[in-house]
């Protein structure tokens, strides 16, 4: 399989013209004139054998690895260079759709979390398939659409790379973000501020509402009693069907 896409990367070796002596032309000069053209011929057939092997074999392993409902589309082709302008021939449209969608996600995917190395690597590969389509971006470009993705925990370390006077390739890019995503981590207690959400606070029972003092009910809020001698307090354990209790002092115990 070696040299296997020879075919691809370099055009068809050309037959060296054979040559024609001149009237007037002296022995010994015809004579070296027809020495280089047997061996520009012995070379010509090397490379002609190896050339037409590997387009046998690209040939081949293009028709094999393609679908039959598209191959039977394509017209025969003695070449592989011919055969790939075929293909491109009939999926041009599609191709051009697949770009926009391709740029639509690239522009606004967003970082949800799993990894934000992952999520440069696939936005900057998703860059790389558009610049194969003739739709290249400068990779400035691709770092704000980076900057962009990221959640709002990041703004700040955004606005600093604004403001230093170094560009950043994607490789500085993708191990400055990993090591903010670490600070992150360690700030919010080993969570992300875009995977944990915004931090609520503990629910407040009803008597941290208010202050009360040290002989006030925590139910109807009067003083000279508690709540466990609280007749709405007790009116409400009746309605939830616990058994009241007569005894004021094993009352007491319960609550």
């Amino acid at each position: 399989m070696a040299n296997i896409d020879l075919a691809i990367t370099t055009p068809a070796p050309k037959e060296p013209e054979k040559p024609v002596r001149a009237q007037n032309e002296e022995a010994a000069a015809w004579a070296i004139r027809e020495k280089n053209y047997d061996s520009a011929m012995t070379r010509y057939d090397a490379d002609k054998t190896r050339w037409n092997d590997s387009n046998r074999k690209c040939l081949m392993v293009m028709k094999g690895s393609t679908s039959d409902a598209i191959r039977m589309a394509i017209p025969d082709c003695d070449t592989t260079s011919e055969y790939l302008a075929k293909v491109k021939s009939q999926f041009t449209g599609s191709s051009q759709a697949y770009a926009a969608i391709l740029a639509k996600q690239l522009i606004t995917k967003k970082y949800t979390g799993g990894g934000i190395r992952e999520h440069i690597l696939e936005m900057s590969h998703m860059a790389n398939k558009l610049k194969t389509m003739d739709m290249p971006l400068l990779e400035k470009f691709i770092v704000q659409l980076v900057f962009k993705s990221l959640p709002k925990a990041f703004e700040a370390f955004h606005v600093n790379y604004n403001a230093f006077p170094e560009d950043w390739g994607i490789d500085k890019l993708i191990g400055m973000c990993v090591q903010e995503e670490d600070r992150l981590k360690n700030s919010n207690g080993g969570k992300n501020q875009h995977e944990s959400g915004p931090s609520r606070p503990p629910p407040q029972k009803d008597w941290e509402n208010f202050p009360v003092e040290q002989d006030q009910c925590l139910k109807c809020k009067k003083r000279g009693h508690y709540k466990r001698d609280c007749p709405e307090f007790l009116k409400e354990l009746l309605r939830k069907g616990i058994k009241y209790e007569e005894d004021p002092a094993k009352r007491r115990k319960k609550n």
